[in-house]
């Protein structure tokens, strides 16, 4: 198998083959990987935002497609040829052992789930069947970016009809949260960006008003409350990060409203918007099917996995919505 390697923190991955455990263990499944998509997540892995890390080597990446090649023992929900979803979430199945990669001498580490490598042994519980004809370029997003979005909105913020929303940051989760703000028909839906570009793309996708935190400096806040009202927004979405802003985030807030931090006046958490994939991704699927909401156009940018650290390096600009890596045709 290829897959690109965190060896050392704030370096480039390294590309490489790997060699797969002959067996699999309880609750595992290896599938081929088609798509993996890239989120902040991964960069913060490689910047080691959380402090020093002690699983070096090992592998990246939380959102995927592909084809479940072998299961292991007490596996049910998934077998070979299946077209699958990979997942950070859990959801319904087994959770396995996680897997250890040989590279030449070295062990490389891995999570319950990988998908910045071509072939991956996942643990059950991080996959979900999807329809054989669904494109599988698209499909990683109903991996973080598409079910975080709308677990947000219905989960976790419980938007209502008429209510207004201000979305700071509008990259691959922020783009969604927009058009899942617009389907429960919410008013007005502003979004706040540093990128003209983005912001463009985000209006296309439900936004009824826009603000580049940029151009606009200290007259932001003031700029927001002319078009939510003096009292506030009932709803204010942060997937920054960025402490400033969800200060002013909270600040924005009406009285009785709830502030929203993607990565409980309320100020929640997000934990992936609080959805059980396994059932969130059909319901989603059907909606796509049936014409009543999109992905078309999110993934704006597509790299072969030997091009990983320029996929970064894409993402990391700011410019793109969501970057995948391409593992294989088809």
């Amino acid at each position: 198998m290829k897959a690109a390697i965190l060896v050392q923190s704030n370096a480039p991955l390294e590309v490489a083959e790997l060699e797969l455990p002959d067996q699999l263990t309880f609750g595992q499944v290896h599938v081929r990987i088609h798509y993996s998509g890239i989120c902040g997540a991964q960069i913060n892995e490689i910047e080691a935002a959380k402090g020093p890390d002690k699983f070096l080597p090992h592998l990246l990446g939380h959102e995927g497609s592909g084809i479940v090649e072998r299961v292991g023992e007490g596996v049910t929900r998934v077998k070979p040829g299946d077209h699958v979803v990979l997942h950070w979430r859990p959801s319904g199945g087994l959770q396995c052992q996680a897997p250890k990669y040989r590279w030449g001498n070295k062990t490389v580490n891995a999570g319950w789930v990988t998908t910045f490598n071509d072939e991956a042994i996942v643990s059950e519980n991080r996959l979900t069947v999807i329809p054989s004809e669904f494109d599988l370029r698209s499909a990683p997003l109903f991996g973080c970016a598409v079910t975080t979005a709308v677990g947000v909105i219905n989960n976790d913020a419980q938007l209502k009809i008429g209510q207004s929303v201000v979305i700071f940051g509008v990259g691959g989760v922020g783009l969604n949260i927009a058009q899942a703000a617009q389907m429960v028909s919410a008013h007005p839906i502003v979004g706040i960006d540093l990128h003209d570009s983005k912001l463009a793309m985000a209006k296309q996708w439900g936004l009824t008003h826009t603000l580049n935190s940029a151009t606009e400096g200290s007259a932001l806040a003031e700029k927001i409350r002319e078009i939510v009202g003096k009292s506030g927004a009932d709803v204010v979405i942060d997937t920054t990060g960025n402490a400033r802003v969800i200060e002013l985030a909270y600040d924005l807030t009406h009285a009785d409203g709830r502030t929203i931090l993607v990565v409980k006046k309320v100020l929640k958490g997000s934990h992936g918007g609080s959805v059980a994939p396994d059932l969130e991704i059909p319901r989603l699927i059907n909606l796509i099917q049936a014409g009543k909401m999109s992905l078309d156009g999110l993934v704006t940018h597509t790299f072969p996995l030997e091009k990983v650290n320029d996929a970064i390096a894409m993402h990391r600009s700011g410019s793109a919505a969501r970057v995948m890596l391409k593992m294989r045709e088809g």
